[in-house]
């Protein structure tokens, strides 16, 4: 098997011209996904049959929190290859990928407690799902508090790295916790492996939704790495050549 391309994800120089050349498409998929999504979801769906209006917050909390459950996956990849093959690229994509799951994380847990208000009667329930989703939240505060509080980059890389492997355990926790125990959690009506539960005219700008969200994720990922890369690779000439590009312009 040819791994050229692998290391190649490697190469700071490399990464940072292929991911300005995908960043444009990637900004205009998620304005038109998020934005016909958005207007069909809230505007056109119809209303469900037992909890009204009230679901039109899916459209917001489940891609945010498929989102969320992503991103520290990337994260604990991320930290397996820096640990293992010391790539810088990694260890930054790491580091810029937390602030973005710890902020998609908060958003599923506050449009769930507006969803449950009017389901279940209260802003907040200790359900096993919820929970978990809360100590993801704090797996992403841990990650972020350990980038800032080592100031040494190596030691800083190895810890958030491990932190991220071993906080991957809470992901099928997440997943399969409306099986495992008796919740109050609905279990999913949309995944990408089944038939969904829903209608067309309901599911369909769900699914927009969630493309939506993951193509913003990964243009918000690519500007943060990008900046990061060019603070971290500053002395190099290839960042030179770059600043001087500019100033000409």
């Amino acid at each position: 098997m040819n791994w050229a391309w692998f290391h190649k994800w490697g190469s700071p120089k490399w990464f940072y011209e292929k991911s300005g050349n995908w960043l444009p498409w990637l900004v205009i998929a998620s304005i038109i996904l998020l934005a016909v999504g958005m207007v069909w979801g809230l505007a056109f769906a119809p209303e469900d049959y037992q909890q009204g209006n009230s679901f039109r917050i899916i459209y917001i909390h489940v891609p945010a929190a498929f989102l969320a459950q992503s991103i520290y996956v990337t994260l604990a990849i991320a930290g397996l290859v820096s640990l293992v093959w010391k790539m810088k690229v990694a260890d930054v994509a790491l580091q810029q990928a937390a602030p973005i799951g710890a902020w998609m994380t908060f958003i599923a847990l506050f449009t769930g407690a507006v969803w449950g208000k009017p389901t279940w009667g209260a802003w907040w329930v200790w359900d096993a799902r919820l929970t978990a989703m809360l100590i993801l939240l704090f797996l992403y505060f841990g990650v972020i508090a350990l980038s800032h509080a080592i100031t040494n980059r190596e030691s800083a890389a190895k810890a958030c790295a491990i932190l991220s492997i071993v906080g991957v355990v809470n992901i099928p926790i997440i997943k399969y916790s409306v099986e495992w125990w008796n919740t109050l959690h609905q279990p999913a009506t949309f995944t990408v492996t089944e038939k969904p539960a829903m209608p067309f005219d309901m599911w369909m700008p769900l699914l927009l939704m969630v493309l939506g969200f993951y193509c913003f994720f990964t243009a918000v990922l690519f500007v943060r790495m990008r900046l990061e890369i060019l603070k971290r690779e500053h002395r190099a000439r290839w960042v030179g050549d770059i600043v001087k590009q500019q100033l000409e312009r």
